[in-house]
């Protein structure tokens, strides 16, 4: 398993063919208490950059980004029951939703944990 980053504060675990995606500790701190997620429609296809989902807070809304053009094969209906799961466990059982990839190049592209940890403390 490989997990990645993207600039948008958003992780991606791979499978083979598959990924999981979901918002950073980063992310959700800045976020605060998180009381409500939209998120997206299994079946439907996304390019890189869409947005796939939105996440509101107490303090503001932000768009989840699809990170890889792909189609969903999944979403966390534990999350959208209990939006909270996002701030208790936001790299675990508060994931967004699961994509099939179309495009493995695009891997590239995102950040390794190292690089991701700099971009952070570059940008905040």
């Amino acid at each position: 398993m490989t997990l990645k980053y993207t600039s948008d504060h958003e992780w991606i675990q791979l499978e083979q063919d598959a990924a999981t995606v979901g918002i950073t500790v980063h992310a959700q701190d800045a976020l605060g208490d998180v009381v409500f997620v939209d998120l997206p429609e299994v079946g439907r296809t996304y390019n890189k950059g869409e947005v796939a989902g939105v996440v509101e807070s107490v303090k503001a809304a932000a768009d989840v980004f699809m990170p890889l053009d792909g189609e969903i094969t999944e979403v966390n209906e534990d999350l959208r029951n209990d939006p909270s799961k996002a701030n208790k466990d936001p790299m675990g059982g508060g994931w967004f939703f699961k994509i099939r990839l179309q495009d493995r190049s695009q891997l590239d592209a995102l950040m390794d944990e190292p690089a991701y940890q700099k971009f952070v403390k570059e940008t905040t």
